[in-house]
């Protein structure tokens, strides 16, 4: 047996023997226990013996020293005791092969004591009326009984020190008190060797024990797994000899391959494995492998082979060792064949469920990746080309902000079910991940072919969809890669598909568009922009200007709107409509807000008198319920007055129902902030919210402004429309884009209350918005 799988030797500490300590291994020290309580059982006959024959001795050497009814009572007392003790050692025997709780082990010092006290009388009371000669035979018949208590107690440790210890220490007092102290210390002595004797016999009794009960479990574990190994039939020893003929044939091999054993003996190992195929030669690979380890003569393991017995596939797999003799002579081989079947059918179910998408059944984007990562090579080798077609459902999103995961869930298996169902023998279809599908096309020589293609999948699924009686509208948006033009590797070319599926869903979805080298230079520009967006605000890039804000009647500065621009060391002035989008995108908006509001309140509380600043909120900003917070806290530090801060919102932030925004804007204009509806008309414009929400003014767009200047009677009747609706809703109005006094004019004709544009000021740098607010309120005061 190896070091490694030898049994582990029993720690035995001396608390544990005696019972007033639990082991390490409570559940295999509780079975000893019991070892030694039913141990204790079996010699209480010879412990019952002793007692009886020692107080029959004790009787006969004090008859005529000792009052006959003194002896007779101490007689009973020894038997009552000795019949407890003889009744509690019998109830142990349910303890065989059983186990024992500590307490059970302690209360046998109970027994010790007892038997200690009721013979602590003779040499007490007895041992002073019987002369010398009682003394000594007295001193003879209790060393007897202490080593007899040695014997049948040994394995009851507590019990026997609790007896041999007590008799001991009632047998020296006497003796020292007669001053004889050689006896005194001899009875000590014996005492102290008897219990060491004790002592050792326990733990060669426990060390003994506790080796078989660890023996046993062993073999258990051994022979259940024999059990096992006999009952699943699922392997197979195999011998064969040197000329690769199998011999001592297994019954179980045999009946596993569907043949006698007596048709086996003898017979190749390769025929037996080949079956019907042996006479064709069209066996399994891995047959032929098997036929090359045996050839070598090498050890060999987990070989598996595919095996047809009668008509089902069997999947076995195979390890031997050479066999040699006692020379070191080759003489066949030696291994064990295992059934795999069930286990390969696993594998083979989890590689399915690892390249399925769980939702829609398609393929998953691992699939999709080895997929294209094949097409690819296939391409190379055959000097083709290959596609990648990446599919992205238009306004999805609504779907499940509206009517929920569940229904959109649905959808995707809709979708799925559509897409699957124009799979021909040269694509694959598959599922990304969210509403993100893809298209491998093998063959992609002809590219009007993959264009009509895209177009199909486009007109496929924006049909419209039923589900759960709901009437659902998605469209789809498609980008297209090609091999080798847009990329040689799998991750190039999807990353030229993903490039062109941007360009698509940028042009309002719906739509085509293959890869163009171009779009991989906006995205380089596009990352450049948004690295050096990301450190713009620590390194002080962004600054605020102000364009001047004007009553329409008499011309009197009200206020300044804060524009954010920005100004790269090494890309120069980049304009708001290049990097705001991105900051929205890149998550970068609410940092950039949060400065923005600071900064512009701050400045604000400089200038004189009531006038007011206006500043332009993301809607990505009020679906952050944090940004009540940023407000409170720029209000607070700058010390404006609330009603000088006016928030600009767009129609956008309506878009959604049950988003947090709306709660955000009257959490923020219950602190008195103004609220103003910026570019009303060009967006989503709803009347609905202009009367829920406590809006203080209504901006109206520049190109209604210039439009309306040039005569076009659309724009008037719109600017007019919008100004009876503010004054009927008691709210202001600013017209953006004002740049001539004929502008001017009509703005004021059509009852504006506020003007803004290049007329009155361009926006100014900090120093000079601060000046004209100071001449303004001057000026103001003069008048």
């Amino acid at each position: 047996m190896s070091r490694s799988s030898a049994p582990r030797r029993l720690s035995i500490p001396l608390r544990t023997l005696l019972g007033l300590a639990e082991g390490d291994d409570p559940a295999l020290w509780s079975r000893i226990r019991a070892a030694q309580l039913f141990a204790g059982q079996q010699l209480a006959p010879l412990l019952l013996a002793a007692n009886i024959f020692a107080a029959g001795i004790v009787a006969l050497l004090f008859a005529t020293a000792v009052p006959i009814h003194f002896l007779a009572a101490w007689g009973v007392a020894v038997s009552a005791i000795c019949a407890v003790v003889a009744v509690r050692r019998h109830r142990t025997a349910r303890f065989d092969n059983g186990y024992a709780t500590l307490g059970e082990l302690r209360d046998t010092a109970l027994e010790g004591l007892a038997l200690a006290a009721v013979w602590s009388v003779p040499p007490l009371l007895f041992a002073g009326h019987g002369g010398a000669a009682g003394q000594f035979g007295l001193w003879v018949v209790l060393s007897l009984l202490m080593t007899a208590a040695a014997v049948s107690m040994a394995t009851l440790v507590l019990a026997a020190v609790a007896f041999i210890g007590g008799l001991a220490v009632t047998m020296t007092i006497p003796l020292m008190l007669q001053h004889a102290y050689v006896p005194a210390a001899t009875t000590l002595l014996l005492a102290a060797l008897l219990i060491a004797a004790c002592i050792a016999r326990a733990r060669a009794l426990v060390a003994l024990r506790g080796s078989e009960l660890t023996l046993y479990d062993r073999d258990e574990t051994v022979s259940l797994l024999l059990r096992e190994f006999e009952d699943s039939g699922a392997d197979w020893l195999w011998e064969s000899d040197a000329q690769r003929r199998l011999c001592k044939v297994n019954p179980r091999f045999a009946h596993a391959l569907g043949k006698p054993a007596s048709e086996l003996e003898g017979m190749p190992l390769l025929q037996a494995l080949a079956g019907a195929d042996w006479a064709d030669g069209t066996f399994d690979d891995g047959l032929r492998l098997l036929a090359d380890r045996l050839k070598r003569r090498d050890s060999f393991r987990d070989l598996t082979l595919r095996l047809t017995i009668g008509d089902a596939v069997r999947w076995w797999s195979v390890a031997a060792s050479p066999r040699l003799d006692e020379r070191g002579a080759f003489v066949g081989f030696r291994g064990v064949i295992s059934d795999v079947t069930e286990r390969r059918a696993s594998e083979e179910a989890i590689t399915r469920m690892a390249r399925s998408d769980m939702l829609t059944g398609l393929p998953n984007r691992l699939a999709i990746n080895e997929a294209l990562a094949a097409a690819l090579d296939a391409a190379e080798r055959g000097g083709g080309r290959a596609a990648f077609m990446m599919i992205d459902l238009d306004r999805f999103k609504a779907v499940n902000d509206t009517l929920g995961h569940p229904i959109g869930d649905r959808l995707l298996g809709r979708v799925a079910e559509r897409l699957a169902a124009m799979v021909t023998a040269t694509e694959l279809i598959g599922r990304l991940g969210g509403d993100e599908f893809a298209v491998v096309v093998t063959d992609a020589a002809d590219s009007a072919r993959v264009e009509r293609l895209a177009h199909a999948i486009i007109d496929t699924l924006s049909q419209p969809y039923e589900v759960d009686q709901h009437t659902l509208y998605v469209g789809a948006s498609v980008g297209v890669a090609t091999s080798p033009r847009d990329g040689r590797t799998a991750e190039t070319l999807i990353r030229s598909a993903d490039l062109a599926l941007y360009r698509s869903k940028d042009a309002g979805g719906g739509v085509f568009h293959a890869y163009e080298p171009k779009l991989h230079v906006e995205a380089e520009e596009r990352r450049i922009l948004e690295m050096a967006l990301r450190k713009a605000l620590e390194n002080g890039e962004l600054h605020l200007d102000y364009q001047p804000v004007v009553d329409a009647g008499g011309e009197r500065l009200s206020g300044f709107e804060a524009l954010l621009r920005w100004h790269s060391p090494t890309l120069g002035s980049i304009p708001p409509s290049r990097f705001i989008p991105l900051a929205e995108e890149a998550r970068l908006i609410g940092p950039i807000g949060a400065w923005v509001i600071r900064t512009a309140c701050e400045e604000a509380a400089r200038w004189p008198g009531d006038t007011r600043v206006a500043v332009n909120v993301s809607p990505e900003q009020l679906h952050n319920p944090a940004f009540v917070t940023v407000v409170t806290q720029a209000l607070a530090a700058s010390g404006l007055a609330p009603s000088r801060l006016e928030l600009e919102v767009t129609e956008g932030v309506f878009l959604k129902e049950g988003t947090v925004a709306v709660q955000v804007l009257e959490r923020i204009l219950d602190l008195g902030v103004r609220l103003s509806l910026d570019d009303f008309g060009t967006g989503y414009s709803s009347l609905g919210y202009l009367s829920r929400t406590r809006f203080s003014s209504i901006k109206i767009d520049r190109s209604f402004v210039t439009a309306a200047s040039n005569g076009a009677p659309e724009a008037l009747a719109i600017i007019r429309a919008v100004v009876a609706l503010a004054q009927s809703l008691g709210l202001a109005t600013t017209a953006e884009g004002v740049e001539t006094e004929g502008e001017l004019d009509m703005i004021r004709t059509l009852g504006c209350t506020s003007v803004q544009g290049f007329y009155f000021g361009r926006p100014l740098p900090v120093a000079e918005a601060r000046s004209l607010a100071v001449r303004s309120r001057a000026g103001a005061r003069a008048a």
